[in-house]
């Protein structure tokens, strides 16, 4: 969340990037929540000073062998209007965090200003749209016919969204997960393990909670959340922690399963695995100095489109405008890949840096070498890649007129096999 210091000091650069977003914010009421709750500690501290004062008159008077009756009335009336105050300030407080919750980071000036997919920025292209002289076909057909993806089966068993990966479908599957950590702790990164399931104040530090709840199941008997990426396990990983500034950067790669509700996808653009509930991610999560966090984003995003590149996937870098980015980024790329069989772009990767917004959230903080106060670190994370539209995009790309796939050379340690059908 934002500072409420930096709200109160900046209150029309928080109202204009709410609104850039999309989002209609409760400014007028934060800022008379935060009035009443300066008066009330300034209200209640004058207090306390002068029950210690009249306390004070009290014993001095019980010395001298005065009647203190009257300044033991005066108290009482101080000590209740204490308790009021006390009272009235945790409720303020209690409002207060829970509006504070509710407004969106502010974008960097470098995002583009639209409310639609169609005002993002390209910034980069890599590779060219296979040319052939046969029809290509989607994905879904060719898992189907190559047996390798059963969408039919993973209905009948769980629901739509849940298929199952055979054969060489799986160990494609595999070979990609091992390829995405192994290419990651190459590039310095440490591979985690986490939970797949998290409580609540996990989901609040992410974001998730007040704002996706209906994209994530929950287990309601445990009060637990699954999770909808490994974003929300790793960050939460250091929460109310105090770092050592020669500690920074901190890179994570992990592994998880991820589960999202998608209520209300349908039509087309959710075919095949287009748009699933359960998918594969490998996740890969920086912690930061400020002063580096947007150089950060850029070796992220680096990051994430070389597996595109050594894949030989064409693909395109966007740079999302204001309107089309999420509740918790300052700024954000999304990776498309080309899928040629559907003549479309896929997103495989979103890389998103929130500054401190997560960190204030999670009370995550580091000390500076120089011995100043404690400061919140910078939280970065980018999908390196989220698997089913590699998976779409590899079929369709690599596909030849007899129905096969050919598996790329980088996965072909992995696979141990280099042709699928």
């Amino acid at each position: 969340m934002l500072d409420l210091r930096f709200i109160r000091e900046n209150l029309d650069l928080v109202r204009n990037g709410a609104e850039a977003k999309g989002m209609v914010v409760d400014l007028d009421g934060l800022t008379a929540l935060d009035e009443q709750r300066r008066k009330l500690i300034q209200e209640g501290e004058s207090l306390k000073a002068k029950r210690n004062e009249v306390s004070a008159q009290i014993g001095k008077l019980k010395k001298e062998g005065g009647d203190p009756s009257r300044a033991i009335a005066e108290m009482e009336i101080v000590k209740e209007r204490i308790q009021t105050i006390d009272q009235d300030l945790r409720y303020a407080e209690q409002k207060l965090d829970e509006l504070l919750l509710t407004i969106p980071n502010v974008p960097h000036p470098s995002v583009p200003l639209g409310g639609t997919p169609a005002d993002n920025k390209e910034v980069f292209r890599w590779g060219e749209p296979p040319v052939v002289d046969f029809p290509l076909k989607p994905h879904w057909e060719l898992a189907e016919k190559l047996g390798i993806i059963d969408f039919a089966r993973g209905a009948k068993v769980t629901g739509g969204g849940f298929p199952f990966y055979l054969g060489k479908g799986a160990t494609l599957e595999r070979a990609l997960v091992n390829f995405f950590l192994e290419q990651a702790i190459q590039r310095g990164y440490k591979e985690i393990s986490p939970p797949l399931v998290v409580n609540e104040d996990s989901a609040r530090g992410t974001g998730q909670v007040p704002d996706k709840e209906d994209l994530m199941y929950v287990v309601e008997r445990d009060q637990l959340y699954m999770i909808p990426t490994a974003e929300v396990p790793v960050t939460n990983l250091h929460r109310d922690e105090l770092m050592a500034e020669k500690d920074l950067p901190i890179r994570y790669a992990a592994y998880t399963p991820c589960f999202r509700r998608e209520a209300g996808s349908y039509g087309k653009d959710v075919r095949g695995l287009n748009r699933i509930h359960q998918f594969d991610k490998v996740e890969l999560v920086k912690f930061v100095h400020p002063s580096t966090s947007y150089d950060e984003l850029e070796s992220l995003r680096q990051d994430a489109e070389r597996l595109l590149q050594l894949l030989g996937l064409p693909y395109r870098t966007l740079l999302m405008c204001t309107g089309d980015m999420g509740f918790t980024q300052t700024k954000k790329y999304d990776l498309d890949v080309w899928a040629p069989g559907q003549q479309k772009w896929l997103e495989v990767s979103s890389c998103s840096n929130f500054e401190a917004f997560q960190a204030r959230r999670m009370n995550l903080r580091f000390r500076p070498a120089n011995g100043t106060k404690p400061e919140f670190v910078h939280t970065l994370n980018g999908s390196g890649l989220a698997l089913p539209r590699v998976v779409a995009g590899l079929i369709e790309h690599y596909q030849t007129p007899e129905g096969k796939v050919i598996v790329p050379k980088a996965l072909h340690p992995y696979t141990k096999f280099e042709v699928i059908g």
